[in-house]
């Protein structure tokens, strides 16, 4: 299939600016339709102004949500935005909800949005990687700031990417900091700008923060996503250096990304992770 055949999109939208970025670009590369089932307290309501139709579904109700997207008829979906990830111990499910996450023995993202990717594909929708549209929005290897690391902060790289793969591949989270040999924080269900702020309260400034894909990382969701969000969290901290893995990372707004971390003295680098023999 051609890239630029998709003229109809669903999106399932959580929140964050990714959502709304994904949508002007899908407009711009000629979707002409497209419909949103928008998680009620997640996305911005902005997208109501990028989309021809939003339905909005309280998180967890598998059956509401089921009957929008088929009622759509619309053969192609992205899932993109963030779920707060500590909702799952507070959202209203249906039954049918509940049913799909008796199956669950692990509760993750790649089990939960896995289970999602199924049942879409029950009811003859098929989950495209939640890049779509935002290949260029996903960098290949440089440093993308004027501030280059310095050989400590490289070990400190290395490090960081040695844990960041191993946490990320037990389904702990995808970001790790590290200080002078000592990891700092590892993300876990709170969230990276949570790990990112414990970090700052443990070590103080100077800090390097590494975030990655896992190994064989299903690129249909939960990809490593940057944007002017996480340069604040990571300035207010006063680390160093931010680590992304290339052609895995979605950076968002890139040039103002890039104009923020040079105002905080950030050093902002891709890494393929073979330089690192991971």
């Amino acid at each position: 299939m051609e890239q630029n055949a998709i003229t109809d999109l669903i999106m399932i939208a959580g929140s964050g600016a990714y959502p709304l970025e994904l949508a002007a670009s899908a407009r711009r590369q000629g979707v002409r339709r497209l419909f949103v089932l928008a998680f009620k307290n997640e996305a911005d309501k902005a997208i109501e102004k990028l989309a021809d139709e939003v339905v909005w579904v309280p998180l967890g109700h598998v059956a509401m949500a089921r009957e929008a997207l088929q009622k759509a008829g619309i053969r192609h979906a992205v899932m993109v935005g963030r779920v707060t990830p500590t909702h799952i111990f507070s959202m209203r499910i249906d039954k049918e909800a509940l049913r799909l996450l008796g199956l669950l023995t692990i509760r993750n993202a790649h089990t939960v949005f896995g289970t999602a990717a199924d049942e879409l594909h029950k009811i003859g929708i098929e989950l495209l990687p939640a890049y779509r549209f935002m290949e260029a929005a996903m960098p290949t290897a440089g440093l993308l700031s004027r501030r280059a690391p310095t050989p400590d902060e490289q070990n400190d790289i290395a490090l960081g990417m040695k844990v960041a793969k191993a946490t990320s591949a037990l389904e702990i989270g995808q970001t790790v900091v590290v200080k002078g040999g000592a990891v700092l924080a590892v993300e876990a269900l709170e969230g990276t700008d949570e790990a990112i702020e414990r970090a700052g309260r443990i070590g103080g400034a100077g800090a390097v923060i590494v975030k990655v894909a896992k190994r064989g990382h299903d690129m249909r969701f939960d990809i490593p996503v940057i944007g002017t969000k996480t340069i604040k969290s990571i300035a207010r901290i006063k680390a160093s250096v931010l680590v992304v893995e290339a052609g895995k990372t979605i950076i968002l707004e890139r040039q103002k990304v890039i104009a923020d971390a040079d105002r905080a003295g950030l050093t902002l680098l891709v890494v393929d992770p073979a330089h690192y023999n991971l």
